[in-house]
């Protein structure tokens, strides 16, 4: 048996009757070397001398590597009852200088012959590995489990693909559901068609024709694009300067997901008192010079909780709407990678926009313009997931994005990458190239790539290395959808 194969493998003892019933025990990661010792053992008096599957060890390279997670089923008195393994997927090593694309595995699952059955300790461990696989930001996880095995890994949720034959045993191979990006989609707009269903029977309402769910809205009868963006509370409360910051950044990228080009802003503050309003001032202030819009006007209140919304006003005779898509055309990703975390908010904000000079920064409403795309849409709350859906949805159709192919920051997993808010980046379709090298002329700190396609359906679709595709979304994003043309 070649030794890449044992790399995939989850295996279970031989199910008997438990000598130690009503012990009980908790899972925990393997935090000594002497834990992780009892789990070697155990595999190895389980995997090579009772069941023979392996000959002399069941040692492989992914217990020497520094990334792979072990669990322990342990007692009160630290007897390892069992032990399950979880590393990234060898084929998942595509991303940028080699980090994993967000695709784990579950491997070496073991109980101790004498805790099987009754005490649920092969349950418990695959439990604890599908919720640490998906906080360590994983959005494939799967394992190959002998056959007899597969009625327990059903009842988990897990859902089987392929049925292989190895170790000269019957194997099957399958997937945790991991809802992550669903969640996300859910939680900030699957509650818009129903929400703004009243306002689209209006004459342009929800954006006019050909325009729904768009970034900016058309002013009827002009050349002018309107945006509008709320800054979260918590936020506004938590780090003013910065959410001053951020209501320019959202508000004059949705200016430049429909091609517009900025012209001025409003503002409307609320704040607890005038020291607390002017810290976010502040940052509206410092934003605004350097994009170079200025605010226009706006309405400040104090005395009420802190509030932050800005509206953008732009222009642009040619506006690209958000479903502009068709089945067949390219997705492409366009972000700005530099930058990191923001301070208190890793895993969730990307920035990529306070460290750059005045000049880059208005060099941003030139990137649609120059894509020629046939839609796009800013990445936002949704994610850039979330946001594919929302462009695929708007244009009728199903995204698929090649995960590996995402332009990803080294110092980002792909898991928060795909469902934070990332600063700039763009998510455009397009048609098949005509010899022009779509994306020429964008600002040198951006990164482009062509990372999927739109076809016939709903939700979204994330292909792997492999060539599976596991569903990311399986509906539409908003519903804004539901009885528009």
């Amino acid at each position: 048996m070649t030794s890449h194969l044992l790399d995939d493998v989850v295996l279970l003892g031989a199910r008997r009757a438990a000598a130690v019933g009503g012990e009980s025990f908790v899972v925990v990661r393997a935090a000594s070397r002497a834990e992780i010792e009892d789990y070697h053992r155990l595999r190895r008096d389980v995997f090579v001398a009772e069941q023979g599957l392996f000959a002399g060890s069941d040692l492989d390279d992914h217990d020497d590597d520094p990334r792979t997670i072990v669990l322990v089923a342990r007692t009160s008195t630290g007897e390892v009852l069992g032990g399950v393994r979880l590393h990234p997927a060898p084929a998942a090593l595509g991303g940028p200088d080699g980090h994993d694309l967000g695709w784990w595995r579950g491997s070496r699952l073991v109980v101790a012959s004498d805790a099987r059955l009754l005490l649920g300790v092969g349950a418990a461990l695959v439990r604890a590995a599908c919720a640490t696989a998906e906080s360590v930001g994983a959005l494939r996880f799967d394992a190959t489990v002998q056959a007899g095995n597969e009625p327990l890994f059903r009842r988990l949720g897990w859902v089987p693909r392929e049925r292989v034959h190895l170790h000269e045993r019957a194997h099957v191979l399958l997937d945790w559901p991991i809802a992550r990006v669903q969640r996300l989609a859910e939680a900030t707009k699957a509650a818009l068609g129903e929400l703004l269903s009243g306002l689209q029977q209006q004459p342009y309402g929800g954006g006019g024709p050909g325009f729904i769910g768009d970034d900016g809205a058309p002013v009827p009868g002009t050349d002018v694009i309107a945006a509008c963006d709320a800054i979260l509370p918590s936020m506004v409360e938590r780090d003013p300067e910065w959410a001053g910051w951020c209501a320019v950044l959202v508000n004059l990228n949705d200016l430049s997901a429909m091609g517009a080009s900025p012209v001025g802003m409003l503002d409307a503050v609320g704040a607890r008192d005038a020291s607390f309003a002017r810290r976010v001032l502040r940052g509206l202030s410092e934003a605004s010079q350097a994009w170079g819009v200025p605010v226009l006007g706006g309405h400040t209140q104090l005395g009420v909780p802190a509030a932050l919304s800005v509206t953008a006003l732009g222009r642009t005779g040619a506006p690209v709407p958000g479903g502009g898509g068709s089945p067949g055309e390219s997705l492409r990703v366009t972000a700005d990678l530099t930058g990191g975390w923001r301070p208190g908010y890793t895993g969730s904000q990307w920035d990529s926009s306070s460290h750059h000079t005045a000049a880059e920064l208005r060099s941003l409403a030139a990137v649609v313009p120059a894509l020629r795309p046939t839609a796009a849409k800013d990445v936002s709350m949704s994610g850039l997931v979330g946001t594919a859906g929302m462009l695929a949805e708007a244009s009728g159709c199903r995204a698929v994005l090649d995960v590996a192919a995402i332009p990803t920051p080294v110092g980002a997993s792909y898991g928060d990458w795909l469902t934070c808010f990332p600063g700039f980046a763009m998510v455009t379709a397009e048609r098949a190239p005509s010899g022009a090298v779509p994306g020429s002329g964008l600002p040198d700190f951006l990164t482009t790539a062509s990372c999927g396609e739109l076809t016939d359906g709903v939700g979204v679709g994330l292909r792997w290395p492999d060539g599976v595709v596991t569903e990311a979304i399986s509906s539409t994003v908003t519903g804004l959808t539901n009885g528009r043309p």
